[in-house]
This record gives C-alpha cells, structure tokens and sequence, in this order.
C-alpha cells in the first residue's frame, strides 16, 4: 500500500525540469546515476530499471560509447531496447511484469572512460 501511494506522486512532468546535473549517484562500481534518473528510480519506484540498464551496459562494448535505452510497457510487462543513437539495437529485454507508472521513456548512457552515466535526454 505505501509503495502505491508513493507512486502516485509521481509527476512524470517534473522529468523535463532536469537539465545537466550537480551531483552523480553510484549503483555500482562502473554505473553512475544522474539527479534526473535518481529522482525517476526514486520518485517512480524503478531502481530496478536502473538495475536491468547497468546489467545490460556491462555487456555492451564501450567503443558504443553511448546507448539508447528505449522503455516501452506493454499490457502489464515491458520490453526495453538498448540501441547505438542510429537505430542499431544492440540489445532486447522482456521484462515480464512491471507497475512503472509511464508507457514510455527513453534514457541515455554515456561511457565517460571509466563509467556507464544513466541520464535522461534532457541532461546530455
């Protein structure tokens, strides 16, 4: 019930106010969070989107030094498609049940040499 009542708060609109970033957030030891991305895992309860992201981009050669990551719900589960900024996917997940609260979202990474930055398109 809490966790309901937290998502409902969550305004998806607040998403474009976030440009650039003050601070980056470990995950883990190669994959940073921005404030954008850690107000949507925080606020739209999805750190486990954060978590399938980085899972994947460990996988992903850094000569992609940066990846589009496409989220997309689809009745009550989600496909997220990793692809190179030119259409090539290099990547699929289907995720089999999920309660995010948008039926779309991209996000972005960039490889800085040393870590996966997860951000949304309005800090690149």
């Amino acid at each position: 019930m809490q966790k309901k009542l937290h998502m409902k708060q969550f305004d998806s609109c607040q998403l474009g106010q976030f440009t650039g970033t003050t601070k980056y957030y470990r995950i883990s030891r190669r994959h940073l969070l921005t404030d954008g991305t850690r107000y949507l895992a925080e606020q739209a309860a999805c750190f486990w989107l954060m978590d399938a992201i980085a899972s994947h981009l460990s996988e992903i050669d850094t000569a992609e030094w940066f990846v589009v990551i496409k989220t997309t719900v689809k009745r009550r589960g989600a496909v997220m498609v990793y692809e190179d900024g030119n259409g090539k996917e290099l990547a699929r997940q289907e995720i089999p049940y999920t309660d995010l609260p948008l039926a779309h979202i991209d996000l972005y990474a960039c490889w800085d040499t040393e870590h996966w930055v997860i951000m949304l398109p309005s800090e690149y």
